[in-house]
């Protein structure tokens, strides 16, 4: 099986490290990793393979849409490339810990074909706020 899933919960060390759960190491393992701020209350950490489907949409993006040239630029402006170390550890520099709010644990959320970073108490409101109607893709989703 392939793909993220799954959440688990890890401590961010003093230096900034953040320890990508066994699961999530398989295919990522001392490979490179970009780390975005897509979204305001959270961190993506994309595979080079998914990243670079990402890069293609954003070209195009600034081809047909030459007006959302400043918000590519606040998005890639940030983005940076990790590589997990030998503990399958990556270093996610502080101004992204700050703009997520991430202090001292951080939750990790399999999203299929990436990783979301999530301020553990942010990811709960977030749940919460969850829109009602989804349930009736849920026949069409899951059979």
């Amino acid at each position: 099986m392939s793909g993220f899933l799954g959440s688990y919960r890890h401590q961010i060390d003093e230096k900034g490290r953040l320890s990508l759960p066994a699961p999530f190491r398989r295919d990522t393992d001392e490979r490179p990793l970009v780390l975005v701020q897509v979204h305001a209350q959270s961190l993506t950490l994309y595979p080079a393979d998914t990243w670079s489907g990402v890069e293609e949409r954003l070209l195009e993006l600034l081809r047909r849409q030459p007006a959302a040239r400043a918000n590519v630029l606040a998005i890639t402006a940030n983005a940076v490339e990790v590589v997990p170390d030998r503990q399958g550890r990556i270093l996610v520099p502080q101004r992204l810990l700050a703009a997520a709010g991430l202090t001292d644990s951080a939750l990790l959320v399999g999203v299929i074909d990436r990783i979301e970073i999530w301020d553990p108490q942010r990811f709960e409101a977030t749940l919460a706020e969850r829109d009602q109607q989804f349930d009736r893709f849920t026949a069409q989703i899951f059979g």
